[in-house]
């Protein structure tokens, strides 16, 4: 039945203020880490665990969470998960040690599983085909936006109420997203033929998902190999065992048969793992380094996200009249020029330079992500939207943290566990070239992904 436009308005209203929840709270954080680290006197290494234990949870949560939302329905499941998210969100706001913080973050990071394994499906299922990719470039939009948002908003809540009080205003946006969902959302959207939940795939998913991204975040320790090789084995027997499930959690027939949804989702995969650390890094550059207070930080790192967010709602407009897997494989493009320069940042680099850089880094991936997004929800029928929208997901959050694992392995090499200071700045110069070289590679590879990505 087709929806009304005034409720498909209202669905577009709640699915994209639900999307701006993760990336203002993220890119918040980056700025205040600083301030937690000195509140609970962590060093280096454990205090990339504050952003990875979100992502490590709502990557391993969402595939699994996106099929039981085909059993019992994507609405449930997406106002559960906001249920969940303002619950752990709260609690770490109170948070009494860097222990309990990261466990809270890892339980609300089950919460976003749930909304985002769901969100992307109601959009798709909700909004007209000829309006999809502007509908898309809106909520893609909303999410640059909020990026922009958290750096600036999250540096002067840090300054002058703490680090807390972005927990608790995360919490209470995603309380009126919980509202407006209650009255928006009208249709339950799942599947008709009954299904049986797939445990011993979705275990053995967040058994070798876990290890592979664990496993890296701690290289080159011995034991980061032995996660991985072990991570790898688990997803071949994961593969495997999938394949001869009637009602399997992750449908490896369509990821690997359809070849525009296995690039388009490979080329998401790699650009977030080229593209997340760059905020983590140069906050701590900014600051340590340049001696900048997290308000004047922000007020830099929000130039890149508020040209991802101009960018993306008119590239998303684009994608509905021209080649998506053109635009995609540009925006790739310009972020690996943006990247390589970010390599050649010294300790008295002109400020308007790593602006430009940045300006540069959000225009590509602006040209990038709608028609991305557009390509791979596009690709499979109606009745693979849940799986469509989960995979979209996980690629971004696993992508999301082996950039962090990379920024925290670089780190580890040069730093160590001592405590982030001043003292360290030039280790810290040198962990931060070897992350942006690192990522500048794999955006090559990201080129070619978006390149071979092309629909019939």
């Amino acid at each position: 039945m087709p929806q009304k436009i005034s409720s498909v308005n209202a669905i577009l209203f709640v699915i994209c203020l639900s999307s701006s929840l993760v990336p203002f709270m993220g890119s918040a954080l980056n700025l205040a880490l600083p301030y937690i680290n000195e509140d609970f006197s962590i060093n280096a290494s454990l205090s990339g665990w504050i952003p990875t234990s979100y992502m490590l949870s709502t990557a391993i949560f969402q595939i699994p969470c996106a099929k039981l939302a085909d059993m019992i329905g994507r609405r449930r499941v997406f106002i559960w998960g906001l249920i969940l998210f303002i619950l752990f969100t709260v609690l770490s706001g109170v948070a009494s040690s860097v222990v309990s913080l990261i466990i809270y973050r890892f339980l609300s990071g089950i919460g976003s599983a749930m909304i985002f394994g769901t969100s992307a499906a109601i959009l798709m299922s909700a909004i007209p085909l000829q309006k999809r990719g502007q509908a898309l470039g809106i909520n893609a939009a909303t999410v640059y936006f909020s990026l922009a948002a958290g750096p600036f908003l999250g540096g002067i809540l840090t300054q002058y109420w703490g680090w807390q009080s972005i927990f608790y205003i995360s919490a209470l946006i995603a309380f009126f997203v919980l509202i407006g969902a209650l009255f928006a959302i009208k249709e339950n959207w799942k599947e008709e033929r009954k299904q049986t939940f797939d445990v011993i795939g979705s275990v053995l998913y967040a058994l070798g998902l876990s290890a592979i991204i664990y496993g890296f975040t701690i290289l080159p320790a011995i034991l980061g190999f032995i996660l991985l090789a072990a991570g790898v084995l688990i997803m071949v027997a994961f593969s495997v065992y999938e394949k001869k499930q009637t009602n399997p959690v992750f449908d490896i027939k369509v990821f690997f048969e359809n070849k525009v949804f296995k690039y388009s989702s490979l080329s998401a995969l790699i650009n977030y793992s080229a593209t997340f650390a760059i905020s983590f890094m140069l906050s701590l550059y900014l600051q340590y380094v340049r001696g900048l207070s997290p308000r004047d930080a922000g007020l830099i790192l929000i130039v890149q996200s508020i040209m991802m967010a101009v960018v993306s709602f008119a590239s998303g407009k684009l994608s509905d009249k021209m080649s998506a897997s053109f635009l995609s494989t540009l925006g790739m493009s310009i972020i690996f020029i943006g990247l390589i320069g970010l390599c050649f940042i010294g300790e008295s680099t002109n400020f308007y330079i790593i602006i430009a850089l940045l300006v540069l880094i959000g225009f590509g991936f602006g040209v990038f992500s709608s028609p991305n997004m557009n390509i791979l929800m596009s690709s499979v029928d109606k009745q693979h939207y849940g799986f469509a929208s989960a995979t979209a997901g996980t690629m971004r959050l696993v992508g999301q943290s082996l950039s962090m694992g990379i920024a925290m392995m670089s780190i580890s090499l040069l730093i160590g566990d001592i405590k982030f200071s001043a003292a360290v700045h030039t280790e810290l110069m040198y962990s931060m070239r070897i992350t942006f070289i690192i990522c500048s590679v794999l955006c090559l590879f990201g080129v070619y992904a978006s390149s071979v990505a092309k629909p019939k």
